[in-house]
């Protein structure tokens, strides 16, 4: 009851809009929401919702749960990475899932399914990637690096999550220039013409906490030297 009086009070005096009008102004200005799309299950959507974060300069995606984001085609050209599945991404996006898989087409052409482009590689580009309950699955970078992830120069991060089932030169699963971090993960079933099946770190960091990379081919994991193999 008291509190009740004491608010007709504050209205009655014009208090309460005084302190949110006394709040700092510049706080105000730089603090922005992210954008929070919800992602229908359909290819179409995905890359419509990967094109406008990027526009707007990052998006929270909440993706379909349990729903398998079949991709038939490239829908980058990838830049120096090669073609991937979803638009390259430039900013920070996160996707959230449940039990959710974005995947190449059992009949597609060879892809990755996603390229994140950072500025160590691409000045004008921040993209971090955060993946929350998503597996990434099927992609095949041919040649090229990262089958199923290549991180050049952004940073990733997976929660509850994985990739399995990739190809790539280097890097079958995910190929990483500069921060990856995987918690409560897996990594599997991918394969590296060279080296790396599962992971390859090129540069920077990559941890690994409570994730299972295992089943990988030749390797699980490999690093470029002087850096040492992260499992």
């Amino acid at each position: 009851m008291r509190a009740i009086i004491m608010l007709r009070l504050l209205f009655g005096t014009g208090a309460v809009g005084a302190l949110m009008f006394t709040a700092p102004a510049a706080h105000a200005h730089t603090a922005r929401a992210a954008q929070v799309v919800i992602v229908p299950c359909s290819e179409t959507a995905l890359v419509d919702a990967v094109n406008g974060a990027n526009a707007a300069g990052g998006s929270d995606l909440i993706l379909a749960p349990f729903c398998t984001y079949a991709l038939t085609s490239a829908h980058s050209s990838g830049g120096a990475g090669g073609p991937a599945g979803l638009p390259n991404i430039t900013t920070p996006i996160t996707m959230t899932g449940l039990a959710t898989e974005i995947t190449r087409a059992s009949n597609a052409p060879a892809f990755r399914i996603v390229e994140v482009d950072g500025p160590s590689q691409l000045p004008a580009d921040n993209g971090r990637l955060t993946l929350t309950a998503v597996t990434i699955s099927n992609g095949d970078a041919g040649i090229g690096v990262g089958g199923g992830i290549a991180n050049l120069g952004g940073s990733v991060t997976v929660t509850g999550g994985g990739v399995r089932g990739s190809r790539a030169s280097f890097g079958g699963g995910i190929y990483s220039d500069t921060a990856l971090t995987m918690t409560a993960s897996s990594v599997t079933g991918n394969t590296a013409t060279s080296d790396g099946g599962g992971i390859f770190e090129n540069a920077g960091a990559v941890t690994l906490l409570v994730t299972n990379v295992s089943g990988n081919t030749p390797d699980n994991c490999a690093a470029k030297p002087p850096l040492a193999a992260p499992c």
